[in-house]
């Protein structure tokens, strides 16, 4: 008899396969080097456009740091203001979704294909995304849609439809926001839902091995717990983000800092090792090519810069600025990438792991990592990856239900004659596949969810070249402005 997680591979393999060669080389001859890993064509697309808008908004990654931390801790916005959520609680949303297995697993892959070289280009994706990271979440606001009820939808799909027909090119805007759409509800169920659970049930069964064949099971319980919250709505999954997401990530940023601190003396031999790996001699017959591109494929797919799903989350922000909003959209890449990212890399080669001696795959690599310093921590690993999964499946649920609802929502509700029929519709979908991402192999989970959230990247990016003289130019305003006031004051 086969088993249940074996049916749901032998259909879910296949085809992600054949649609995986749309955007993957696998693997390729670069410029004549072997990079001996797969790498995306959307990848060089992603670093383009962070180099482009990093020199365009004039270093706003950096400029705006401190004002963007601010804006973040002061007082919630009054009630008054258009949308649903504060600023917190919006960058908690979008933390929330970036913030999770691909800081663990994600980081485990990049460094057992690139070597520690990978971590040095994870860092300068994460730096350079935050630029990319402030136009779309500044343009998230700006373009947003607010109904009768006071009920807000944005994203790249209404900036690019609207933004674009404003500026004459309604047709062009009107495709890359529907292509937009269906690249974000791919993007939930793969990446933010498919990924999650494989993740968590990977590390559920490295601790309890007897639950190895019954993966369908864990999914169906870990469905049962996201529908719970999701119900809700933006209103419900910013309350829970906003409490859990400092608690999750202090114990996972804790207690690698302890492991840091217990190797604190080999950290000057770690960045060494990162810097070879992405300039030194042995990076120059190849190694290069395959650390940069697989350090920016994971350091894109972890803080989703240009990506465009935090805008969907910014958009329901208590923010009339949307320039104040981009700012404190901008420190997500720094605290995901260059702050969480990091310490995983450097606790996988202090502790000798980032050679995969013994052949683990993603968060199980962490795992052991961890666990040879601190051994009892697989056990509060296991926790963290349930509290990442968990929080990014509830935050990537409302990023595929935005997509859903643009491409279906009307014409479900003119249908049905209640528009929350779609709704019910996109999480009985999102839900089902959160059984089968539990029950799939990584290699075919972790390919379908590059796909799809990468993928994203290509019509968002596309539109954010046609506002980059607009952003540049309120951004212009809203700083003269600001000094304009703290003079009088």
């Amino acid at each position: 008899m086969i088993e249940i997680d074996d049916r749901i591979n032998q259909l879910f393999e296949p085809l992600v396969k054949a649609l995986s060669q749309v955007l993957f080389w696998d693997p390729i001859q670069f410029l004549g080097f072997d990079i001996g890993a797969p790498a995306p064509i959307v990848v060089i697309w992603l670093m383009l456009g962070g180099l482009f808008f990093t020199i365009r908004m004039r270093f706003v990654n950096f400029r705006a740091f401190g004002r963007g931390i601010r804006e973040a801790i002061g007082k919630s916005k009054a009630n008054s203001l258009q949308g649903e959520v504060t600023p917190f609680q919006a960058l908690t949303t979008a933390l929330s979704a970036t913030i999770g297995l691909g800081n663990i697993a994600g980081v485990a892959v990049a460094i057992g294909w690139g070597g520690p070289g990978a971590t040095f280009w994870m860092i300068m994706a994460g730096l350079l995304g935050m630029s990319l990271k402030f136009t779309e979440c500044t343009l998230g606001v700006k373009y947003r849609h607010v109904d009768a009820n006071r009920k807000v939808s944005g994203g790249p799909m209404y900036y690019l439809h609207k933004g674009l027909a404003q500026k004459g090119f309604g047709r062009l805007g009107r495709v890359l926001a529907i292509l937009f759409a269906f690249l974000v509800m791919g993007g939930s169920i793969g990446g933010g839902n498919m990924f999650q659970a494989n993740q968590a049930f990977s590390q559920f069964t490295y601790i309890f091995p007897d639950f190895i064949s019954k993966g369908y099971l864990f999914g169906t319980a870990l469905a049962l717990l996201v529908g719970l919250v999701v119900i809700g709505g933006i209103k419900g999954i910013a309350r829970v983000t906003s409490r859990l997401v400092p608690i999750m990530a202090l114990l996972y940023v804790g207690t690698a800092l302890v492991i840091i601190g217990i190797n604190f003396n080999h950290v000057g031999d770690a960045f060494s090792q990162i810097f070879e790996g992405a300039f030194g001699i042995d990076a120059m017959s190849g190694g290069f090519f395959g650390a940069l591109f697989i350090g920016f494929q994971r350091g894109a797919f972890s803080n989703e810069a240009g990506i465009g799903s935090s805008p969907i989350a910014h958009a329901a922000a208590r923010n009339n600025e949307p320039i104040s909003e981009g700012m404190v959209a901008l420190l997500e890449p720094f605290i995901d990438t260059v702050a969480v990212c990091t310490m995983t890399a450097l606790v996988l080669i202090f502790t000798g792991f980032h050679s995969n001696p013994e052949g683990l795959q993603g968060a199980q690599l962490t795992s052991a990592a961890f666990g040879s310093v601190l051994p009892w921590f697989p056990y509060i690993l296991a926790i963290c990856i349930l509290l990442f999964a968990y929080s990014t499946m509830i935050s990537w649920s409302y990023y595929g239900l935005k997509g859903f609802n643009y491409l279906f929502g009307p014409y479900i509700a003119r249908l049905t004659g209640n528009s929350k029929v779609s709704d019910i519709a996109f999480y009985v979908l999102f839900l089902g596949c959160t059984v089968i991402g539990a029950s799939s192999s990584l290699n075919a989970v972790i390919d379908f969810s590059d796909m799809m959230i990468l993928g994203m990247a290509f019509p968002n990016i596309i539109g954010l070249l046609f506002f980059s003289n607009e952003i540049a130019a309120d951004l212009r305003i809203y700083l003269n402005k600001s000094k304009e006031k703290k003079h009088h004051d």
